[in-house]
């Protein structure tokens, strides 16, 4: 207990007065004589005990009376804050990620949340509130209550670490307030793991809303198993968390119109197969019903008709094994003799292969500098009688080393570097037996430069890119090397062939950074536009001679299909879709999270902040005391005998 005015308990020792008083009073009984002596004495003696106890309770009650009266005025209260002018912050973390559309017991963990901030924080209090994709600072819930109401989900969410820095940096910098941050989520396990930094400065509270059931079906993902001339066939995957479904309707569409249907039984998980015919426009969205988490319950997609990538292979070689990769059917390949070389077509190429040229004038130098300036791609298979200062002349422009020597000397191709996007989702696993490739001759790299995608054994690479050029170090004709004869070649060769024009993919993901290429020849000061009903946004993007280079990742924001424009000029769509990280509905222990209180109730939580700075005054009690002291001393006096 604490006082506004400690210095008025001084008072309190004036109640030694009464005590001097009674203690030394000078009043003494009389005696009266009396017939009846014996009768007399028994009266005496009752007389004084009975006095002497009303005298005590009549004491007591009076001090108690003054006492009461003396610490009323000074104005006791219990705070349990150290200061009775204390202030205190409160930041509050709203989650508002796809997961938070679980079922809780009373509708969904967001509608939940804000229901609990808004009926339990005073409309005056100051408070802020930040979530995934929107911040309130310094305001009151009054006037931001219709902003929260009309809170969205987020298709991204903040890790653990971003949400407790920008929590903190929402405090003010006045070190005399108590700083209460409030986490409210569901604390679904992700990568990065929630660890607390123990700080004195700052309270932080943990509120763990969990839903009703965990049980969820998702579509995951959808890809072309196969196709043919005619048909191609769309393998659906989904996911099941929880009882398993024996009927589960998965519908196709393109555009609005219902396209076909099937019914699944899905334990964890399952496919499904749709057949579409070829070579023609398809918009496609997958969907199934789903009673738990919406977000996950459609999957849009598109076909547009495939753009050929253009491939010129320069050639003082035999390019059959070109031909080969690059089929009618994907590339629109053309190949040329060096001497019979028409300049003029260079700038329409998505990728250039220079196939064993014994020299490179500087003309075709200064010609292939400007293609891959304008996003074109250069393979460089070098010749065996190359004149190397005309070779070491073209890397310069593209950070690459130049080759010092003709080195005849055969080595095996053993390493190969998985992680590289070139290679990426070829191999289902990391082999390390296979038959290795060799060279007989390499020309030995002046100084390490590029990435290396396939290296020797000691290290040194046999094909690597800087940039957009990609060169291999030893000539692939079948003198040198049986490389051609390799598994590896397909793969390779024809990635590098389809990352030159980057194709639009069935979908993309929001949130994430995409790198899409469209092909075409943009006027001076056009632009593109990506437009989704009456929503127009210009994205960040680059334009070359034959292409846009689109980048897309705050938007769009929500899924659906796009449809990409010059002015009023279609080109393409594009389908995007939300991230499935969210679907799986497992949850973290926070008992075990250390420097926060952890709770499930937000009720139980905001009024735990707020009792820690109420003061509870108690001068009102006192006052009440002391006239009841009144009263029994009235009581004692008039029927205390």
């Amino acid at each position: 207990m604490q006082f506004k005015h400690p210095e008025i308990l001084y008072a309190l020792l004036l109640l030694i007065i009464p005590i001097i008083i009674h203690l030394f009073q000078l009043r003494k009984f009389q005696k009266v004589a009396f017939t009846n002596v014996q009768f007399l004495k028994e009266l005496t003696i009752q007389t004084r005990k009975s006095s002497q106890l009303k005298k005590w309770l009549t004491l007591l009650t009076r001090m108690l009376l003054l006492a009461c009266v003396i610490i009323a005025f000074a104005q006791p209260y219990i705070s349990n804050s150290e200061s009775f002018n204390t202030k205190s912050e409160t930041v509050i973390y709203l989650d508002n990620s796809f997961s938070m559309q679980a079922q809780g017991s009373n509708g969904t963990l967001l509608n939940s949340a804000i229901q609990g901030v808004i009926e339990n924080m005073g409309e005056n209090e100051a408070i802020s509130i930040f979530t995934n994709d929107a911040s309130f600072y310094n305001t009151s819930i009054k006037a931001i209550k219709n902003d929260i109401i009309q809170l969205k989900h987020s298709p991204g969410q903040l890790g653990y670490d971003a949400v407790l820095l920008k929590g903190k940096n929402a405090f003010s910098e006045d070190k005399s307030t108590i700083k209460n941050l409030v986490l409210i989520s569901d604390f679904q396990q992700k990568e990065d793991r929630l660890t607390i930094p123990a700080d004195s400065s700052t309270n932080v509270k943990l509120v763990q809303l969990k839903p009703a059931n965990v049980s969820n079906i998702t579509i995951d993902s959808l890809y072309i198993s196969k196709s043919t001339v005619e048909n191609l066939e769309l393998t659906v995957k989904l996911k099941n968390q929880g009882e398993p479904i024996e009927t589960l309707p998965v519908s196709l569409f393109n555009d609005d119109k219902l396209i076909a249907k099937s019914a699944v039984t899905i334990e964890n998980e399952t496919s499904t197969i749709f057949t579409i015919p070829a070579n023609s426009i398809f918009n496609g969205k997958i969907t199934i019903e789903d009673t738990n988490l919406q977000y996950d319950n459609e999957l849009y997609f598109n076909i547009d008709q495939r753009e050929p990538i253009k491939v010129l292979a320069i050639n003082e070689a035999d390019d059959t094994f070109l031909k080969k990769i690059y089929t009618n059917d994907e590339f629109d390949y053309m190949s040329a003799p060096f001497n019979a070389l028409n300049y003029n077509s260079l700038d329409d190429q998505n990728l250039i292969v220079l196939n064993e040229l014994k020299e490179i004038p500087l003309s075709l130098i200064t010609a292939l500098k400007a293609f891959t300036d304008n996003g074109g791609n250069l393979l460089i298979i070098p010749s065996n009688n190359s004149t190397l200062n005309t070779y070491n002349q073209l890397f310069t422009n593209y950070n690459l080393s130049g080759f010092s020597s003709l080195n005849p000397k055969e080595k095996r191709v053993t390493t190969i570097h998985f992680s590289h996007p070139v290679l990426a989702n070829v191999f289902d696993k990391q082999i390390r037996n296979f038959q290795y490739p060799k060279v007989n001759s390499l020309y030995s790299n002046a100084s390490s430069s590029g990435t290396a995608i396939l290296s020797y054994e000691d290290g040194s690479s046999f094909l690597s890119q800087s940039e957009n050029v990609y060169r291999f170090s030893a000539a692939l004709n079948a003198d040198n090397s049986n490389f051609k004869n390799s598994p590896l070649i397909v793969p390779v060769l024809y990635n590098i062939g389809k990352q030159s024009l980057k194709v639009s993919k069935l979908y993309y993901t929001l949130g994430e950074e995409n790198s899409i290429d469209v092909t075409t020849k943009l006027q001076q000061d056009d632009i593109l536009t990506l437009v989704n009903g009456d929503n127009t946004v210009i994205p960040l993007q680059q334009t070359y001679t034959n292409k846009v280079a689109l980048k897309t990742s705050d938007y769009p924001n929500t899924s659906g299909i796009i449809a990409v424009k010059n002015k009023d000029t279609f080109l393409k769509n594009l389908s995007f879709n939300f991230n499935r990280n969210e679907s799986n509905l497992s949850y973290l222990n926070l008992n075990a999270v250390e420097n926060a209180t952890v709770n499930d109730s937000i009720t139980s939580t905001i009024n735990d902040i707020k009792s820690a700075t109420n003061v509870n005054e108690l001068w009102k009690w006192f006052v009440i005391f002391a006239l009841a002291f009144l009263i029994i001393e009235m009581l004692i006096l008039k029927f205390l005998k």
